[in-house]
């Protein structure tokens, strides 16, 4: 069976929030979409991801308000994976990485986000995490 590419499973079109939105704005974004991150851009430049868990350890937790900036609780590290990668190099990506996600780059274009859970599906579609990954989402 042929490798399959981050493209075939990947979320196209993620949802972006720039470096200079406040944490309220990021939260208020995350509800609204129904999504645990969101790549974080600085005009039309990837540079990084944010999630539920940056706003709550990183922000709240470390006494920052709901108007202060993204950039203060995003990842100074960028780790991306291009739409042509196979999925096993974005899971070395990711495991080397300690992440749970990914943004997809074409270059310098933003072209979706992959998940551990997208991985999950992919790879082992009955496996506990992807059962999971499938389900919808519990409000």
């Amino acid at each position: 069976m042929a490798s399959r590419t981050v493209a075939e499973c990947m979320t196209p079109a993620p949802t972006t929030v720039e470096v200079s939105d406040t944490l309220r704005t990021a939260a208020d974004t995350m509800a609204q979409q129904d999504v645990g991150a969101l790549v974080v851009r600085a005009g039309r430049q990837t540079v990084g991801i944010v999630t539920d868990r940056d706003l709550v350890v990183r922000g709240l937790a470390t006494g920052r308000g709901p108007d202060e900036r993204v950039e203060d609780v995003t990842s100074e590290r960028l780790v991306a994976v291009g739409p042509g990668d196979p999925v096993e190099v974005a899971v070395h990506v990711m495991r080397d990485a300690a992440v749970r996600r990914v943004p997809v780059l074409d270059g310098d274009v933003l072209v979706g986000i992959v998940s551990i859970g997208d991985l999950a599906v992919e790879r082992d579609p009955e496996s506990a995490l992807a059962d999971i990954s499938d389900a919808p989402p519990n409000r």
